[in-house]
């Protein structure tokens, strides 16, 4: 009963917040308040759905400075999971063509989501230096670095756009390990099940060394094999 209720759900959230959202964008700059009505909406699927959530390595997060959150991607719940397990304010780094649909795009704007060109070129790298502009002023991120979902919960390899806008920064990534997602809603499935989804936060890994920047390559190869081993973790 569940599974077949969850999806409808969703929608009925979605339909019932998304007139306070509007509201929100317009007499709130700093996105935070549609930011709590996204935690809002995710308390609600996530209540419904019976999954259970297990948060370690809270002690992880840096305070008052900075940060992105790269987490690995296995199914859609992993967006409200990422709001209920995250206890800060955040924004999602999400692709440019959203922000192109009526209302939503204004929605994503408003609430100080961070679009990327992904398209490749002098396009794309402006892109990431905005990001990183705006990451320099303190809100925390949240990218995906696997570019899209896993269909097994195994760690695809990274793209590396999200760990350029930490690097042109200078800011830490925080490692997030989202563990069993996949078997809750798995990929191209409407249906949610039950059951426990572990998120781990890993320790910060920095892009900024004494000689400067550190190399792309190395930093990405440290958080994929940091979220790596702790998917590995037995519960």
């Amino acid at each position: 009963m569940r599974a077949a209720f969850t999806p409808i759900v969703v929608v009925l959230a979605f339909m019932f917040l998304f007139p306070a959202v509007l509201v929100a964008g317009i007499v709130d700059d700093s996105g935070n308040w549609i930011h709590r009505l996204g935690r809002l909406w995710a308390r609600i699927i996530i209540r419904t759905s019976g999954v259970k959530i297990e948060v370690q390595g809270h002690g992880h997060i840096p305070k008052g400075k900075p940060v992105i959150f790269a987490c690995n991607h296995a199914s859609q719940i992993d967006i409200p999971i990422v709001h209920e397990a995250l206890p800060v304010q955040f924004r999602f780094v999400v692709k440019k063509e959203l922000f192109k649909i009526p209302l939503f795009g204004f929605a994503l704007d408003h609430a100080g989501y961070i679009p990327i060109d992904r398209s490749g070129g002098k396009a794309a790298l402006r892109s990431v230096q905005e990001a990183a502009e705006r990451l320099k002023k303190g809100t925390p991120i949240v990218i995906f670095p696997e570019g899209t979902r896993s269909p097994d919960g195994r760690l695809m390899p990274f793209k590396v756009g999200g760990i350029l806008i930490a690097i042109k920064a200078g800011c830490p990534i925080v490692p997030v390990a989202i563990s069993g997602s996949h078997k809750v809603l798995p990929k191209g499935s409407i249906m949610v099940r039950q059951g426990r989804i572990k998120v781990t936060f890993g320790l910060p890994v920095q892009t900024v060394g004494t000689k400067g920047p550190i190399p792309k390559d190395i930093v990405t190869k440290e958080v994929w094999d940091s979220i790596s081993a702790m998917l590995e973790e037995k519960p």
